[in-house]
C-alpha cells in the first residue's frame, strides 16, 4: 500500500510516517516510480508505535523494543544491557504513574457527570452551583 493509504488506515500524518521510516521504526520498499510501498503488517506496527509514543516512550527506546513486539511474541534479549533494563523499568514506572493519574481524573469526571445528570433530572435551578475544583484541578460537585 502507498503512504496515503497507510496514513488513512492508521490516522497518522504522512509526514510522521516518513519520520518513523527515517528513525528505522518502519520499512518501505520503493516502486518503479519512486513511491513508497508498505506491507500490510505495517498498519499494526504503526499502531504499536503510536501506542508506545502515547505512553511516553521516546523513539530511541521504541526502536530497541519493537522486535520484541512481533507476532508470534518472541522475546529477544541478547542485547539487553543493564542500562536498557533500568531504563525500561523507569519507563514502565512512569507509565504506571500516568495510568494512575488518568484513572483518578477519569473517576473525577465520571463523578462530576453523575452529579450533573442527577441535578439535571431534578430541578432546573442554577446547575453550576456547588461546583468546585479538587486538588488535581478537576471539577467536582460539592
Amino acid at each position: 500500500m502507498r503512504i496515503g493509504e497507510l496514513s488513512k488506515r492508521t490516522g497518522t500524518p504522512r509526514r510522521l510516517l516518513r519520520y518513523y521510516e527515517e528513525q528505522g521504526l518502519i520499512v518501505s520498499s520503493r516502486c518503479a516510480n519512486g513511491y513508497r510501498s508498505y506491507d500490510e503488517h505495517t498498519v499494526e506496527r504503526v499502531m504499536q508505535i503510536r501506542g508506545l509514543l502515547d505512553a511516553g516512550l521516546p523513539t530511541r527506546i521504541i526502536k530497541q523494543i519493537l522486535p520484541c513486539l512481533n507476532k508470534p511474541r518472541v522475546i529477544h534479549f541478547s542485547d539487553a544491557t543493564p542500562e536498557m533494563i533500568a531504563m525500561l523499568e523507569h519507563e514502565r514506572d512512569r507509565m504506571t504513574q500516568r495510568i494512575e493519574c488518568l484513572t483518578r481524573n477519569r473517576d473525577a469526571v465520571a463523578e462530576y457527570l453523575d452529579i450533573v445528570r442527577a441535578n439535571n433530572s431534578g430541578d432546573s435551578g442554577d446547575r453550576a452551583e456547588g461546583v468546585r475544583e479538587n486538588h488535581q484541578g478537576m471539577a467536582t460537585a460539592s
